[in-house]
């Protein structure tokens, strides 16, 4: 997932997957140091929006408690560039 204040009008999709294509997801943000939270009924939720969509506005609360999670991660554990 994505926002972009100056691109986007609300968070965005930007990977999903299931299985194999899951792990390689969650591989790939480990490797990049992007924090992860597990929460299987977020993730039943975010599935049913297409990747690459803006979520819809039904999402709006439970994605901003998300992004607000990150963010203190973000501010507690800044992550170096390579």
């Amino acid at each position: 997932m994505r926002y972009n204040r100056q691109l986007d009008n609300a968070p965005v999709v930007t990977a999903k997957g299931k299985g194999l294509i899951a792990e390689k997801i969650i591989a790939l943000a480990k490797e990049n140091n992007i924090p992860i939270k597990e929460d299987a009924d977020l993730v039943q939720l975010l599935s049913q929006v297409d990747l690459n969509k803006e979520i819809p506005a039904s999402l709006y609360k439970v994605v901003a408690e998300l992004l607000s999670f990150v963010y203190k991660l973000n501010n507690e554990h800044p992550v170096k560039s390579k």
